[in-house]
């Protein structure tokens, strides 16, 4: 985990010159009208980054709504702090998912953001995202590439995150499953992934 958090630190100075490009904004624009968030609630942006999903998921809360980003890169959360903490409902922190600091049943929903195949445990992360959700929360795991798009491109990426894949449908519906969510929907197609799934 140390060297991928190392990595993503490095990396933060140009993220956004290199990745939040005018086309991936209008597509997220639509893109996370599809999520079924809804307006009031409290979302928590795991591996928020430079904050790249956050003002579409403002759009969709409210002024009502909360959003709590959390990223274990520093100097990524200190760029995303630097864009957003000026909005009375958006928080930004430094936190591990596998250990995340929110007590149980705090998060109408959670965002996962090109983020999955980046975590070391996958089964942990889950349950903490079981955990931190209300009765019927919501889980958005979500990319703008599809699994197949990401597997190529970090086929030639940086060596620590070469193998930083998305599970299968089949190894995904079993992690969630043990995880204890439910309505488990996967769209996994040419320049998007979203897979859906309810808090029992």
């Amino acid at each position: 985990m140390r060297d991928r958090q190392a990595f993503f630190n490095q990396a933060a100075e140009n993220w956004d010159k290199e990745y939040n490009s005018p086309k991936l904004q209008a597509f997220l624009k639509q893109f996370v009208q599809s999520f079924g968030i809804l307006a009031d609630q409290h979302v928590l942006d795991v591996g928020t980054g430079t904050g790249i999903l956050i003002p579409f998921l403002r759009e969709v809360v409210g002024s009502k709504g909360i959003i709590t980003g959390v990223d274990y890169a520093h100097s990524m959360v200190d760029i995303c702090k630097t864009k957003y903490t000026q909005f009375p409902n958006v928080s930004i922190m430094v936190a591990n998912v596998e250990n995340l600091p929110f007590r149980d049943t705090l998060f109408d929903a959670v965002t996962c953001f090109g983020v999955f195949p980046h975590l070391d445990n996958k089964k942990v992360t889950l349950h903490q995202f079981h955990r931190v959700l209300k009765s019927k929360g919501k889980l958005i795991i979500a990319h703008a590439l599809s699994s197949e798009e990401i597997k190529n491109i970090h086929k030639s990426a940086h060596p620590v995150v070469v193998k930083d894949v998305l599970p299968n449908k089949k190894t995904m519906w079993e992690l969630l499953n043990q995880a204890n969510f439910t309505g488990i929907q996967i769209v996994d197609k040419k320049g998007s992934y979203l897979c859906t799934s309810t808090k029992l």
